[in-house]
């Protein structure tokens, strides 16, 4: 099924996707950015929405929280919107401040995708991005498949360029898993197989350490709320106005992250082969879309600003490579108040 979202200024027309049916987990993914607009589940026969989202197209062309977009070409950030490769350096668009943040002025997410194919299980999207977009070097021909087969949402991105490029793309839902505005997104259990996380500087951009989780906020490898992990004394959190850190994956991890509402009774598991999951609390959002509450945005990716830091994993796309990653969301539903084994144990048979 295919409906109209509304036009942009320039009259043109962005349509929503659906997939999925009535009484499972159903998607509704607009061609404009490649959004995820909306994602529910059945709970006791209501429909409980899983993710943050807009009226039209309109409010998503000119949301600055970048609800549910495919990011692109990188990910995060990359400081002074300045890199250098095969020693040239190039300047990208600087949209943060000076810095270059999720791909630059319009990045992925605000531009238009073509819809290759649509089925009620499938739908696949194909955007070019030239050379010179948002300062990024060479041609890019990228493909995003999202697929839903009966509790499991799967994004896959696959790429290939004509010139070496940074390339780091992630997804950006805000997850309440509450389904209610009201219910906080901190109020979720959380669980992130991190050793280490990257500590950032007041512009949020790492400074190239890596820091022992233990002892921090930052040690989710015990599930547990957002809330009861924060502390105001922490000086990351302070410069960071809350949680928006890329907390480093343990290698091999069983997962990216694991999310479960005890107000709702869902659950969800993120499956990735990236480095790193970024992890942001939703904060800046009472004053991008107060009346939306918050969301937790976990995005699987690879390093922010690794272009800049050389002992950071390379993020670096060549000719002749053919890029793919997968980003699978697992959906189970334990029931509400339940212990984290059964939670653990409800995912596991998903």
């Amino acid at each position: 099924m295919v409906r109209s979202f509304g036009r942009l200024d320039d009259g043109t027309q962005v349509r929503a996707c659906r997939l999925g049916d009535d009484d499972g987990l159903q998607a509704e993914i607009l061609d404009l950015g490649g959004i995820l607009a909306r994602l529910e589940i059945p709970v006791e026969g209501n429909r409980v929405g899983l993710v943050l989202g807009l009226p039209d197209a309109g409010a998503y062309r000119a949301d600055p929280a970048y609800l549910g977009i495919l990011v692109g070409r990188y990910g995060n950030r990359i400081a002074a919107s300045r890199f250098s490769l095969d020693g040239r350096g190039y300047r990208l668009a600087a949209n943060e401040g000076h810095n270059h943040l999720h791909g630059g002025m319009l990045g992925f997410g605000r531009r238009m995708w073509t819809v290759g194919s649509h089925a009620n299980d499938a739908l696949v999207l194909h955007y070019r991005s030239p050379d010179g977009e948002e300062g990024y070097p060479g041609m890019l021909d990228v493909t995003a498949t999202y697929r839903l087969q009966g509790m499991r949402l799967q994004l896959r991105f696959e790429a290939r360029c004509d010139a070496p490029t940074p390339f780091n793309p992630t997804h950006h839902p805000y997850f309440n898993l509450a389904g209610n505005p009201a219910v906080p997104a901190a109020s979720q259990w959380l669980r992130v197989p991190a050793d280490d996380y990257l500590p950032i500087d007041a512009e949020l951009l790492p400074t190239g350490e890596m820091a022992d989780v233990a002892g921090t906020p930052f040690d989710f490898r015990q599930a547990a709320t957002l809330a009861a992990r924060h502390d105001e004394a922490d000086a990351q959190l302070r410069v960071g106005g809350g949680y928006d850190h890329c907390l480093v994956l343990r290698q091999p991890h069983d997962c990216a992250a694991e999310l479960y509402s005890p107000h709702s009774g869902v659950a969800m598991r993120i499956l990735c082969d990236a480095p790193a999951l970024q992890l942001y609390g939703g904060h800046g959002l009472d004053v991008q879309h107060p009346q939306l509450g918050r969301g937790l945005c976990l995005e699987p990716q690879d390093f922010p600003d690794a272009p800049n830091h050389a002992n950071f994993p390379d993020a670096i796309l060549r000719p002749g490579q053919h890029y793919r990653r997968e980003i699978e969301y697992v959906f189970a539903l334990p029931g509400r108040d339940r212990e984290w084994t059964e939670v653990t144990a409800a995912l596991d048979r998903a």
